[in-house]
Formats: C-alpha cells, structure tokens, sequence
C-alpha cells in the first residue's frame, strides 16, 4: 500500500478527557454518540449494521479490524447504524475467498467517520470505570471548545427513544407465504437474522413498524407474535408496551429478544435502568436456571432489567442469569405463552447453544393452536 498522510482526529469524552488518533481514508468532519465498547474479535460488519448500535460510537477492543474485508451477506439491516467508528489498527488491505470489497470502501458508501490509531486498551479502560457517555470524534482537532458546546447538546441516552430512527417505514413481509406458520414481527431495530432464523423454522413473517397497534398485528392473524431487539432506552416505548400487554392478555405466543425483553419486563410492571457499561461481545456466559445449562452468547445492550422487581412478580420466572454480573438475561410468563432473552441467539457465538430459544417459539406456536382448536 502506498504512503498516505492522514488527517489527526481525536475523541472528546463529556468529561473532558481527550484520545487522540488519524481519521481512516479521506473521510472527514465529526461524529457524535455514546461512546460504548464490542469485544468480538469477528464480526465487525454485522456490529456496524446492527440497529441496536444506533447513535453510538463504536470502539472496537480487536487490534486489527478490517482484514478480512466485507461481504453484502455479512449486513443486519440497509444501512451501517452506529455514528462513528474508534480502532487501533486499521487494515486497508483484506485478505479472505469470499469478501467483496474492503471495509474502508464499506464506510465509504456509508459516509461513516472513522478514527484508527487509538489507544483503545486506554480508552476501554477508561470507559469500563468511569461508564458510558456521550462523546464526539472530530478531525476539527483545533476546536475542541467549540466541540464541547456542541456535545453539551447531545441528549443522554437514558430516556432516549430511537426505535422509531431505525424500524421500518411499511410493513413488509419475510420468507415463504405458505410456510406452516404465521409471524407478527414488532420492528423496534430487527435484525436480519433473527428473520431468518424464524423463517427457516417453517414460519411467514409480517414486519410491522415500531408504532404499530395489537390490532394491525393481529390483522395478519398470525399464530405468533415476536418483539425484536433495538437501540435506546425502552421506558418511552408506551405503544410497543400497549402491544405486549394486549397479546399477554389474549395468552397468545409472544417471543422478545434484547429490547423487546425489556418491553415485556416493563409491560408486566418490572422496571428497567441504564448500565455502566452495558454488555456488548459474542462471549458473555449465561445460565439457564430451567435447565442449568451454560451457555455462551452474543449480547448488545445498556440497559437492564430490574432483577429484584423481576423476582418479586408473581407472574414472572427469572429463567436465566449473566455469569459475571447476575444480571436478568431471560424472563418468562408463569401462566402465559410468553419467554424472552437479554441477548442473541441468533447470532450464534456458541454457536448453537442458544438455537433452542427459536425452537422452544415455535413449539410455543404449535401449542397456542392446539390450545385454540380445543376451545
């Protein structure tokens, strides 16, 4: 590769604190965000295109992102979703069979900023014990003043709703059309494969926006009901929280993944609260408590559900725990047809200790209309 001079960029953390770094290819200008941490060492673009990262500047703690280039079937939604992008080393050059292009041309057409020679072990660190927070990345190295002003403005993600800046617009439909079920998906940041892993389950799905009503769901008259994962905080989330209140009433199959767990956490009255840090990484150990089981999985969330109020629901089962942490990673309903998961088994780090969970949906389905031809 030849010699290219690149431009200083730094990052500016709400506290004051300064990480220095060049900006990668020619991009230019200013990304603002939450500055959160992935610790996969693979899986960069699906990181980058995950809805759940919307708003956030990314830090990637691998040293080397980039050299195994991108492929078009390596993407979780249209577009790239975080703000920015903070690594260490940079490849430019990518070596693998089936990759398509390089990542720097990926960010490209995605016009994403993106900074490279950071001390990233630094600033991990520095996040791990002092919390996530809103940051900008800037190649406008000579006006940090100016750059303080602006990120004073940027709202703090608690509180924040940002469903609604990555669902889809319109409904739309997922998988064959004469599959043996029928899938009402509640869009608040799906994922890709998350669609699918249910459709290969012999299932069609319908794709709703993220402020649909129970009754367009329900006008699919589908035999199950899914709440997907997303970015933000889930407290303002009011009408997909109507929705999950009226399928628990019906007892009609619901399944929640990340966000969508924690819709369904709140629609049973259990609160929610912000992380430190939040859980991001294909390696965090969980435990079935139903089985007693370990499991390895992939988790992206900062925020929570209240564990002490999950346990102290009559109506609520804690099925499994964080290993490092104890906190709530999957709830189910005592007396309903309802389970969700803090994190992703689609995503399949283990990578098929959490396959079950899709299974376990559709036998739930297979139940509901057996139950329902009884009647």
């Amino acid at each position: 590769m030849k010699y290219q001079k690149r431009q200083n960029a730094i990052i500016l953390l709400a506290d004051g604190t300064i990480f220095y770094g060049k900006a990668v290819g020619n991009k230019q200008g200013t990304a603002f965000g939450e500055v959160c941490f992935n610790t996969g060492m693979t899986g960069y673009q699906e990181i980058f295109t995950d809805p759940s990262y919307y708003g956030q500047l990314m830090v990637a703690t691998n040293a080397h992102i980039g050299n195994y280039g991108t492929n078009a079937d390596e993407v979780e939604s249209d577009s790239i979703k975080i703000a920015g992008l903070i690594v260490k080393n940079f490849s430019y050059e990518y070596s693998r069979v089936d990759s398509e292009g390089s990542l720097e041309d990926f960010l490209e057409r995605n016009n994403l900023l993106a900074i490279s020679d950071v001390d990233t072990r630094a600033l991990v660190s520095y996040i791990r014990d002092n919390g996530a927070m809103n940051a900008v990345i800037s190649t406008n190295v000579d006006n940090i003043d100016g750059l303080k002003k602006q990120l004073a403005e940027v709202p703090n993600m608690e509180g924040l709703e940002l469903a609604s800046k990555v669902s889809t617009k319109e409904p739309y439909y997922f998988g064959d059309e004469n599959a043996t079920y029928r899938v009402a998906a509640l869009d608040i940041g799906i994922k890709k494969n998350i669609l699918r892993n249910i459709a290969k389950r012999d299932a069609y799905i319908k794709v709703f926006p993220y402020n649909s009503k129970f009754e367009d769901l329900a006008a699919f008259n589908p035999d199950g009901y899914f709440l997907s994962n997303g970015p933000g905080d889930p407290e303002p989330l009011i009408e997909a929280q109507e929705v999950a209140k009226e399928i628990i009433k019906r007892d009609l199959p619901l399944f929640g993944i990340c966000l969508g767990h924690q819709v369904i956490a709140l629609a049973n009255g259990v609160s929610t609260y912000k992380m430190h840090n939040g859980h991001r990484g294909i390696n965090h150990p969980v435990k079935n408590l139903i089985t007693g089981k370990g499991e390895i999985t992939s988790q992206n969330h900062g925020f929570a559900v209240n564990r002490e109020a999950a346990e102290a629901n009559a109506d609520l089962e804690v099925t499994h725990v964080h290993l490092n942490d104890h906190t709530v990673a999957g709830l189910a309903m005592k007396n309903k047809n309802c389970f969700s998961v803090q994190y992703h088994p689609e995503a399949s780090p283990g990578p098929h200790d959490s396959d079950y969970l899709f299974d376990q949906f559709i036998e739930n389905i297979k139940k509901g209309k057996l139950e329902m031809a009884n009647k």
